[in-house]
């Protein structure tokens, strides 16, 4: 198993229903991964270095999980169709 981290940012032009929705799907997608979440850290909502989207402000998470080598692709696959998900990065932590 490795140890990954995404790092998350949903739209701040949503409710807190909607994000916290978000984050329920995303945690899902990497449960079905076979994969395990150790930490969720919620950063809030911050300001982006540049507009995305006519938005200057989203929630930032970053979430780790330990998963299989194939876990970061199928996660992947599902980030990028969220309504909500403006950015997002899945990178491997060293051991």
């Amino acid at each position: 198993m490795n140890k990954y981290e995404i790092a998350l940012v949903l739209s701040s032009k949503v409710d807190d229903e909607a994000r916290n929705a978000t984050l329920e799907r995303v945690k899902n997608r990497v449960t079905k991964s076979g994969s395990t979440i150790t930490d969720i850290d919620d950063k809030g909502k911050q300001r982006l270095a540049y507009e995305i989207q006519d938005m200057l402000e989203g929630y930032y998470y970053f979430v780790h999980f330990e998963g299989p080598d194939d876990a970061p692709a199928f996660i992947e696959r599902h980030l990028r169709i969220y309504d909500n998900v403006i950015r997002f990065l899945i990178v491997k932590q060293d051991a």
